[in-house]
């Protein structure tokens, strides 16, 4: 199942839907890489609060794919990371680097808008 990957003025906004598997994730990758391109995105936000669980591949893969976006010269944002699965995250040691999180789509997009009015590290 791809997922689906929403224009709101000059953001891109992947909302999953529900988990999954190490080849939806590529393929997530991929669209998203391609979709900036297109539309010449100013930033992504991806939605992960459905997400229960993310393992040591899904937080490479966000990683990996934000530091592609920054490369094509837009900023990424990862929000909706449940309490539960930050713990398990900590607990677990695995990080997302310098990817910028937020509480949730609304804070996510303030983010995008002024980068320098939130520290976010």
């Amino acid at each position: 199942m791809r997922v689906p990957i929403l224009k709101q003025g000059s953001y891109l906004i992947a909302s999953v839907q529900s988990s999954l598997s190490d080849e939806e994730l590529i393929q997530l990758s991929d669209d998203l890489i391609d979709k900036v391109s297109d539309v010449r995105s100013k930033g992504v936000i991806i939605d992960v609060t459905v997400l229960d669980v993310m393992d040591s591949f899904a937080t490479r893969v966000l990683r990996d794919i934000a530091q592609m976006i920054k490369l094509k010269g837009a900023p990424t944002v990862v929000v909706g990371i449940q309490p539960e699965v930050a713990l398990a995250m900590v607990s677990l040691g695995l990080t997302l680097g310098s990817l910028k999180t937020a509480l949730d789509l609304e804070e996510g997009l303030s983010l995008l808008k002024n980068p320098l009015s939130e520290d976010n590290d």
